[in-house]
């Protein structure tokens, strides 16, 4: 077993050669704690698609698996462990349940706020009781919904959501947008009514160069519901395409495809740097969790990961 499957077996895995060259090859975790001025840790779900409940027993392929109780639990453990933490969502909140059909989105706002998220987008299940019921809910969020390719301007919800945010997480810079999948043909136009879709590729350009230069942060993530890859479309935009077309974005936190990843997947991007991107399936299966560990320059050196199950081994 080599160092880099070893590190792998025995918490998830690590990186410190593929986002910069200034990154630093680390012989182990030891050393890339002890060397670090800076630790960042980004928690994040995608498509949980209201499975408030863990699944059945009776459920073949994830007995007894996710539930928001569980993930609560999982979260505030870390954040005992972890004082710098960013807890993060993809979109895709709404639909799949019951819980959905008698409230509407309002348990799930009002259990994502306990559990401290700092951030979301919209994905397309989202818009499913219109833009009326979108709003009628959101009060019960306590975090920002981030939205930067869906133009609201003619809507009721217009001043809504954000294009972009600023986190500044103990001195780092964290910049974030999001870019959400085009909503006709998969959203009725009466839900979605005078949102003005704009180009993923384009927007995330745009905000990867302003958070990186105007803003001056030091890492930038975007929040996408556009889709790991399609297979059968390969020139549909995806997070693939997403990360090859464009540059300054260090992670894609993916969603919509309910891909599940065994671990971050890196990309080249268009100046040949490379770009992390992850995606955690759906329905809460997975925490999906990175360590990002800066130099006293704030530049990034080594990242270590670990996509969670959430299953009964987790006391609640």
């Amino acid at each position: 077993m080599n160092r880099i499957q070893f590190l792998k077996t025995i918490g998830g895995g690590t990186l410190a050669m593929t986002l910069a060259p200034n990154l630093l090859l680390a012989e182990n975790f030891k050393f890339l704690n002890s060397n670090s001025e800076y630790k960042l840790t980004i928690l994040h779900t995608n498509d949980q698609h209201s499975r408030i409940e863990p699944f059945e027993e009776s459920y073949t392929r994830n007995p007894n698996q996710g539930g928001f109780a569980r993930r609560a639990a999982l979260i505030e453990k870390i954040r005992k462990e972890n004082s710098n933490v960013l807890l993060l969502d993809s979109g895709d909140t709404f639909q799949g349940t019951p819980y959905f059909n008698f409230f509407g989105g309002e348990l799930e706002f009002k259990l994502m706020s306990m559990m401290g998220y700092d951030a979301s987008t919209m994905g397309n299940h989202d818009f499913d009781n219109g833009l009326a019921g979108f709003k009628k809910v959101q009060p019960n969020a306590k975090f920002p919904f981030i939205c930067s390719n869906y133009d609201f301007k003619n809507t009721i919800l217009d001043g809504q959501t954000i294009p972009y945010k600023v986190f500044d997480k103990n001195g780092i810079k964290v910049g974030i947008f999001a870019v959400g999948i085009e909503l006709a043909g998969l959203v009725g136009k009466k839900e979605y009514g005078e949102t003005l879709y704009q180009d993923p590729v384009e927007v995330a350009q745009h905000y990867s160069e302003f958070l990186r230069i105007e803003k001056k942060c030091d890492l930038v993530i975007c929040l996408s519901h556009i889709g790991y890859d399609y297979k059968d479309n390969p020139d549909k935009i995806s997070d693939k395409i997403l990360a090859a077309k464009t540059d300054g974005i260090d992670l894609i936190l993916g969603g919509h495809t309910h891909t599940f990843l065994p671990e971050p997947q890196s990309f080249m991007n268009r100046k040949g740097k490379n770009v992390l991107v992850n995606q955690v399936g759906w329905a809460g299966l997975l925490l999906g969790k990175l360590d990002f560990y800066f130099d006293k320059n704030k530049m990034v050196k080594n990242i270590s990961w670990n996509n969670q199950v959430i299953d009964d081994t987790i006391l609640v």
